[in-house]
């Protein structure tokens, strides 16, 4: 037994109530086997998550109360024993029907067999339909609950998307044998003053590319035959990365689409002072015939070079585009090891540029997409630096558009579509500027709203449990606001009280309170609990994982028992909950996608009628495979 596995079933952290930590969507077969083979008892088929390969027909099938899953085939040709079998660890369970284990081994063999038989098939992320052109970023902060309604909107609007997105491994576990052994790296967190472990949601890379897939199969999405795609957000290129960027290509083998963040290597990186001296570096450097290629290029798109700002540009960026293509090539390698056919290899990629200094200029763009297609790595999307802060809208939509008209004059001579990072929380006005600058030749990432609306549905169920739930999470994010006001970290304490007076401000509230800290706690407290209150936006997600969902910074980020703990009352909220949470994030990506002019505004429109009959989630969830 895995030892991931050996330590969840230990704590008695099962699939069903805190899925996507292990890679495998069975942590004891055993059991499961054994009931399958005794007639299934308390065991559920998803009906609509048949399929077909050349080999036979396939279902899943699940133990509710554990959350273990396995596969069931019927071969088209039966009698082959063991020897034929397509997946391992096979069992007889009558009727000429074999199940296997629902292992993350398995699907990789699966999804080899899925797309021989079929490589126009849905039930697996892919690069394929206009997702390398046009696409929803849907990023998940904190758990996999919003996926069903990810899977609805995908349906509703006839759209692929990203349907699933993290940076990895800020975000998720990169690796759970160095989580198990204490391995994990930290990620600074200066708005709270300290260092959070890598892998905050506590969900594993392979547990959510694993779960993404199942979820999609349960509500029968993949006969709508939408594609969509998985995004392994922010993967850091150079720096302290370097040791483990195998585990890191790995990990992320079932990514179809790869976002490059060069920042751990700009960071390290020292440019000589001088032209001279930069110029020098070049020559000795980089070949001078790519360098000849890229200011042709850089030159056809109509933009004047400065000899010196190219090469103080390339002193700086030149150690990381290298350390670039090294990944490249080890993602392509372990698609092509891992997977058979060009459907299953490809893979999109996004070139984040946003971490340069300053907003980006639109020969900066020119330059570093001419320089990756030179490499042969040819951008999907690039993210340059448009200013935007996070969750809030552009102040001056026609500067907003001057600058995506100058990047969008560069990327579209190059094939490129323009990722807009930080996406969340801007206006209608702003997206409309963006679809239209771009033709909706764009990607908009989000990933804060979700959690955002999370809370929002909790505040407004009935619910006795989710009201609950709501209170300690507004607790929570009440404590580390007011921790941080009185913070001898002075970028904690700014951002803190920055927190607190927005939302005594938009409260109509005096916001000069913090004369002492009985005077910030009073203020803070008569504020009645809201999911609009900034602190709370700013602080939640790194509720879900702190140990015993205190307010603690040695708390946070909780891979022990204590931590998953905690995650699993998420996976307790009612329907009512997780109905007003999935009515929520659905009417925001009909909002997005009817902005961007990505889906016509008349499917927009009988989305939103949809959305406004549902009375419970399961009229919901059944009207995602239509």
């Amino acid at each position: 037994m895995k030892p991931i596995n050996k330590f969840l079933l230990q704590h008695n952290l099962r699939i069903a109530q805190n899925p996507c930590i292990s890679p495998d969507f069975c942590l004891d077969w055993e059991a499961l086997a054994a009931k399958l083979q005794a007639g299934g008892a308390g065991t559920t088929k998803w009906t609509k998550s048949g399929f077909e390969t050349a080999a036979g027909a396939w279902q899943l099938i699940e133990d509710i109360a554990t959350g273990d899953c396995a596969w069931l085939f019927q071969a088209k040709a039966p009698g082959k024993g063991k020897a034929g079998a397509p997946l391992t660890d096979g069992v007889a369970v009558g009727g000429g029907v074999q199940a296997f284990p629902a292992t993350f081994e398995n699907l990789l063999r699966l999804k080899n067999l899925v797309q021989e038989h079929n490589p126009a098939a849905t039930i697996f992320p892919t690069a394929g339909g206009k997702l390398g052109q046009s696409t929803l970023g849907v990023g998940a902060r904190f758990t996999t609950l919003h996926w069903p309604a990810v899977e609805w909107a995908m349906s509703a609007l006839e759209l692929g998307m990203t349907a699933n997105q993290n940076s990895i491994p800020r975000e998720l576990v990169y690796d759970v044998n160095a989580m198990l052994e204490g391995r994990l790296d930290t990620v600074p967190f200066p708005f709270i003053g300290t260092n959070v472990p890598e892998g905050h949601q506590g969900q594993s890379v392979e547990g959510m590319s694993h779960g993404c897939v199942l979820s999609k199969l349960k509500t029968g999405f993949h006969h709508r035959g939408v594609a969509w795609s998985f995004n392994a957000d922010h993967q850091p290129i150079g720096g302290k990365f370097d040791s483990r960027e195998d585990q890191l290509v790995a990990g992320c083998v079932l990514a179809s689409y790869i976002t490059f963040d060069l920042s751990p290597e700009l960071a390290q990186t020292k440019v000589s002072e001088g032209a001279a001296a930069q110029r020098a570096y070049v020559q000795a450097n980089v070949d001078a015939a790519l360098v000849q290629q890229v200011k042709a290029r850089v030159a056809a798109c109509s933009l004047a070079l400065n000899e010196e700002q190219f090469n103080a540009l390339l002193c700086y960026t030149w150690p990381a585009l290298r350390k670039m293509k090294v990944r490249d090539t080890k993602y392509r390698t372990a698609r092509e090891q891992a997977f058979t056919t060009p459907a299953g290899r490809a893979f999109l990629r996004e070139l984040s540029i946003d971490e340069l200094p300053g907003l980006t200029t639109p020969e900066t763009t020119a330059i570093m997409l001419a320089f990756c297609e030179a490499l042969e790595m040819p951008i999907n999307f690039i993210a340059p630096a448009f200013g935007f802060q996070k969750n809030m809208p552009y102040p001056d939509n026609a500067a907003l558009r001057t600058l995506i008209e100058k990047q969008w004059g560069v990327c579209r001579q190059f094939g490129a579509s323009i990722g807009f990072h930080s996406g969340s929380g801007k206006s209608a006005e702003n997206y409309q500027v963006m679809g239209q600058v771009t033709g909706s030749r764009l990607e908009i990432k989000t990933s804060g709203r979700y959690t955002y609306e999370m809370g929002r549905a909790l505040f407004t169920s009935k619910h006795a449990a989710d009201q609950a739930l709501w209170k300690d999470w507004y607790r929570f994010t009440v404590e580390l606001a007011l921790l941080g006001a009185v913070s001898a970290d002075a970028t904690e304490q700014k951002m803190a009280r920055s927190f607190i007076t927005d939302a005594l401000t938009k409260a109509g509230k005096p916001a000069d309170v913090f004369a002492n800290p009985a005077a910030t706690r009073q203020a803070v407290e008569a504020l009645p609990p809201s999911p609009e209150h900034m602190f709370w936006f700013e602080y939640n997600f790194l509720f879900v994982l702190a140990a015993g969902g205190r307010a603690e910074k040695k708390a946070l980020g909780d891979h022990t028992a204590a931590g998953y703990q905690q995650r699993a009352r998420f996976y307790a909220v009612s329907d009512e909950g997780r109905l007003n949470f999935a009515k929520g994030i659905a009417r925001y990506l009909v909002f997005l996608a009817e902005n961007t002019a990505l889906a016509p505004a008349a499917r927009c429109a009988a989305a939103r009628k949809l959305l406004d009959g549902y009375r419970t989630m399961a009229d919901f969830l059944a009207d995602i495979s239509r």
